[in-house]
């Protein structure tokens, strides 16, 4: 049996996690003693289990790491296109299309082993050494050498460094925020927990990386390394996550055009030899319609139109990691958010003192403030809220005689302290804790009563009723001590119930409205939470919030991946959730087709952001869940997410814009030109021709990045529409077809021009329909009703001028073009004014919604 316990681990199948044995039974198991273990069996057992470390996944090597990033088909079909130009002798294109590869590649390989970042960060959030019992004795050792059977010493200020038990504790307190996601302090005790299914529901465990705020305690080392709860979130966090949103519809989007270009590569080529056309032509034709069917500066858009989109967030207070997470944030659906830090403000605050009424009485807040103010060690966050709220009263006449600290056994503080001749012991702790010690309580007048059963069951009632809400209480009890000047055992008898101390991790001011204009935004919030369920239904009827339908952590456990994705989309809360079922939650929503995003600030949380589409952190955040993260907001606000979503959307929306048009004119101009070449003597266009023509309209379409977009593309979440792109292209390429053969027509019978004349009337006209299509379509109104961008006006029109130029300059003749009279470039105007009225008709069916 191995010695680290595997076999009582969860999966190990002998029923139960380590934290439901006692500790004789671990003992046993793990052949260890209270004493600790001899200095030669650690040395044993840490060569055989390993150090006490994350370990460090290996690096996959940078030319795997490159050929996993060039097997993308878009990428592919332009290294081919590449190669085809400089097969033909362009070697312009040849040298452009590289170069866009090589830094669109470059920017992905930046962003590079974020997981094995996220690891280290994760190393460095723990404690480096530890007091070890070692044949008896403590000794200071590095936690690296910590192995599962020894026996360690806790105290006050302490981090955790492994997984383990409790065997003594001496009011240990621990703050297990960052694994669990409740704010309030943990109080440990000797025992097992049969019943506990999460880490959160066992009080008698150590976790590593979690923290002792108060007492002592001495712990059984059960798992060390990778098999502690962090090591599993560590490994989550380094394997590859699933492709996001963006990477499925880049992937979508290249096969449509692998697909696009091998039909009409394959027609033309067999078309022309089946017509007897010499076989090196018409190869080179086929091969420069499949360059000139490639959009050949798809990454450089998408990569301008991110990076101006991430300097938009960043003035929204969004710092953005990863550039494609803009466009996910753009295509998100679903929202799952940790409560704490985003809905709640994290951070403890008395909201509640209610005396023996049910009112609030500031005697009790008082009481409980000099008590906190007195008790030595590391204040909680419930004595810290205590303080802050008598900020401003004056506490400098009381002096502190005597304490008896917190303990587990008696779960609470005394504190004797003495004002102005007056000397009074005053007691706060667990509610039941308190009313058990009182036989009288003290009304608003001052008055003492007698706590008879009627009064008790009203004070239980009082307690229930904050509790249920989710709120944490303290009873609050005092009573004179004129003779004492120390605390002892029989000294906390005959104590006067004050009240109560009500306690809350307050919502957000701002959540309500932030979380409406996100559901307004076509965005379902989903809250997954370590809490409690009582504390999560209490926060969002608090807030409001309009979700429904409750999973807990014991139930998730009883699902498989399935039945989990047939409830998930009915279900917005999750309370005692681990970190992996936090994973397998976001695993199943996208299984269930959804974009999602995950907001987090604990190391809890990393494992959930590293599988979401889009991971979402904020500045305050743990090492981890920042790294973990594709974007940080500055803010931890879900209104600065909501800003965030808006210039997502945007900036999808003119990606898509350049596709659209890319797509579909580069398809009707090959289509053109394959049909032409059919029947006409001469190639419409040259080889370099194609190429060129295809090279300005790109640059022409450099300024799509700045432009703004029409409001239907922000209100909703859009999706890769491969449908709605192939639809688009199916009519307005065939419709710039028509007016290219319109051209063809008119040149050939009417103006009977030569070749050279032919190509470069042709040009111009196939240039111009290109070129200004784009303030046709890159609004579903009317063109007339937006501005575009300057930035779009200049580079649109500086390559119209470039290809109306071309045919008149000196070195015309070298490229083949010859220049056209001005008749024919007035007709070539009025076709080109008419296709632009037409396009504006035809737009509407083609840009209508799909998704």
């Amino acid at each position: 049996m191995s010695r680290t316990l595997a076999a009582s681990s969860p999966s190990s199948g002998t029923g139960g996690a380590f934290w439901q044995y006692g500790p004789e039974a671990l003992l046993t198991r793990l052949d260890s003693a209270r004493e600790g273990l001899a200095e030669a069996e650690a040395g044993a057992r840490l060569s055989r289990d390993g150090p006490n470390e994350i370990g460090e996944t290996a690096r996959r090597h940078i030319l795997v790491d490159l050929l996993h990033r060039l097997a993308n088909p878009l990428v592919a079909i332009l290294l081919v296109a590449a190669a085809i130009a400089g097969f033909t002798g362009d070697l312009a294109s040849f040298l452009i299309i590289l170069v866009v590869v090589i830094l669109s590649t470059l920017l992905d390989m930046v962003q590079e082993h974020r997981a094995q970042a996220t690891a280290a960060a994760l190393k460095r959030s723990i404690a480096l050494h530890a007091t070890v019992l070692r044949d008896g004795d403590p000794i200071e050792l590095p936690v690296s050498a910590i192995v599962a059977g020894d026996v360690l010493q806790l105290r006050a200020g302490d981090l955790v460094p492994a997984d383990g038990i409790v065997l003594e504790a001496n009011g240990a307190q621990v703050n297990e925020a960052l694994l669990t996601g409740e704010p309030y302090p943990v109080e440990k005790r000797v025992g097992p927990d049969p019943d506990a299914s999460t880490p959160a529901e066992a009080s008698g465990a150590f976790f590593h990386g979690t923290s002792v705020i108060a007492g002592t305690a001495t712990m059984l080392v059960v798992e060390t390394g990778a098999r502690t709860r962090f090591g599993a979130i560590a490994q989550s966090l380094a394997a590859a996550p699933a492709p996001t949103a963006f990477e499925r519809g880049i992937h979508k989007l290249g096969m449509l055009i692998a697909r696009l270009t091998i039909f009409l590569v394959l027609f033309v080529l067999l078309a022309h030899l089946a017509l007897g056309r010499p076989p090196l032509q018409s190869f080179l034709f086929a091969m420069a319609l499949a360059v000139g069917l490639t959009p050949e500066l798809l990454p450089m858009i998408m990569t301008v139109s991110l990076a101006r989109g991430a300097q938009r967030m960043a003035s929204a207070k969004v710092v953005v990691k990863r550039l494609s997470a803009i466009h996910d944030l753009g295509e998100m659906d679903v929202l799952c958010t940790d409560k704490t830090g985003t809905l709640t403000e994290a951070r403890i605050t008395l909201v509640g003192r209610p005396g023996i009424d049910g009112e609030d009485d500031d005697r009790v807040a008082e009481l409980a403030a000099i008590n906190a103010r007195f008790e030595t060690g590391l204040k909680s966050p419930l004595d810290e809220a205590l303080i802050t709220h008598m900020t401003g009263r004056p506490f400098d006449d009381w002096t502190k005689l005597d304490e008896r600290p917190f303990d587990f056994e008696r779960r609470r503080v005394s504190v004797l302290a003495e004002r102005e001749g007056e000397r009074i012991e005053i007691v706060k702790g667990a509610p039941e804790t308190m009313l058990a010690l009182c036989s009288r309580a003290q009304d608003r007048s001052g008055d003492l009563v007698a706590i008879d059963e009627a009064l008790r069951s009203r004070l239980i009632a009082l307690h229930d009723e904050r509790a249920a809400q989710g709120l944490r209480l303290l009873g609050v009890a005092w009573k004179p001590a004129p003779e004492q000047d120390r605390i002892g055992d029989a000294d906390e008898d005959g104590l006067i119930f004050a009240g109560y101390c009500v306690f809350v991790d307050p919502p957000k001011p701002s959540a309500a409205e932030a979380v409406a204009r996100l559901e307004a935004a076509g965005i379902r919030i989903k809250v997954i939470s370590g809490d409690a369920g009582a504390v999560v239904e209490h926060l969002v009827a608090s807030l409001a919030l309009p979700v429904e339908g409750l999973l807990t952590g014991e139930e998730i456990g009883k699902l498989d991946d399935a039945a989990l994705a047939a409830r998930v989309d009915t279900v917005d809360l999750f309370a005692r959730v681990t970190p992996d079922q936090k994973v397998r939650v976001v695993r199943a929503l996208r299984a269930r087709g959804h974009t999602v995003g995950f907001m987090g600030d604990g190391i809890n949380d990393a494992p959930a952001i590293h599988a979401a589409d889009v991971g979402l952190s904020v500045d305050g955040a743990t090492d981890v869940a920042r790294e973990a993260a594709d974007m940080i907001l500055l803010a931890p606000d879900l209104g600065v997410l909501a800003d965030g979503v808006v210039e997502g959307r945007r900036t999808y929306a003119n990606i898509m814009k350049y596709i659209r048009m890319g797509t579909s004119s580069n398809f009707g101009n090959m289509l053109t030109m394959a049909l032409a070449s059919l029947v006409l003597p001469f190639l419409p266009l040259t080889a370099v021709q194609v190429l060129l023509n295809n090279l300005i309209y790109d640059l022409s379409q450099i300024g799509i990045p700045f432009d703004s977009a029409d409001a239907s593309d922000l209100a909703q979440p859009r999706g890769w529409d491969m449908p709605g792109l192939v639809r688009f292209t199916a009519i307005m390429g065939p419709l710039s077809s028509l007016f290219d053969i319109a051209t063809f027509v008119l040149l050939l019978k009417v103006f009977h021009v030569d070749v050279a004349t032919f190509r470069s009337a042709w040009f111009i006209e196939s240039m111009a329909t290109q070129i200004l299509v784009i303030f046709i379509i890159r609004t579903t109104g009317p063109a007339w009703t937006g501005r575009a961008h300057s930035a779009l006006v200049v580079t649109a029109f500086g390559g119209l001028l470039a290809a109306l130029a071309l045919p008149f300059l000196p070195f015309a003749a070298f490229l083949g073009f010859a220049p056209p009279s001005a008749t024919v470039i007035a007709v070539i105007a009025l076709l080109v004014v008419v296709y632009l009225l037409l396009s504006e008709v035809m737009k509407r069916s083609a840009l209508r919604r799909t998704t």
